[in-house]
């Protein structure tokens, strides 16, 4: 399901994204899309939006800055 007004699904990336190989996301129904910006053709990530609040909780805790 698009978020878009034009039927489109809207990705957003982060403000400190550079050198066009980033993480965008796109809100879709109750779920929530991820891909890579270096390659926006490739079927992105489903994620649920609890899936996507677990994950978002992680990240901001730190459980993956070391892998």
């Amino acid at each position: 399901m698009p978020d878009g007004s034009n039927g489109k699904l809207v990705w957003h990336r982060g403000a400190t994204c550079e050198g066009g190989a980033c993480v965008e996301v796109a809100a879709a129904g109750d779920a929530v899309l991820v891909r890579s910006s270096a390659d926006p053709d490739a079927v992105p990530v489903t994620l649920s939006r609890e899936e996507w609040t677990i994950f978002l909780a992680g990240a901001k805790a730190g459980t993956f800055d070391k892998v």
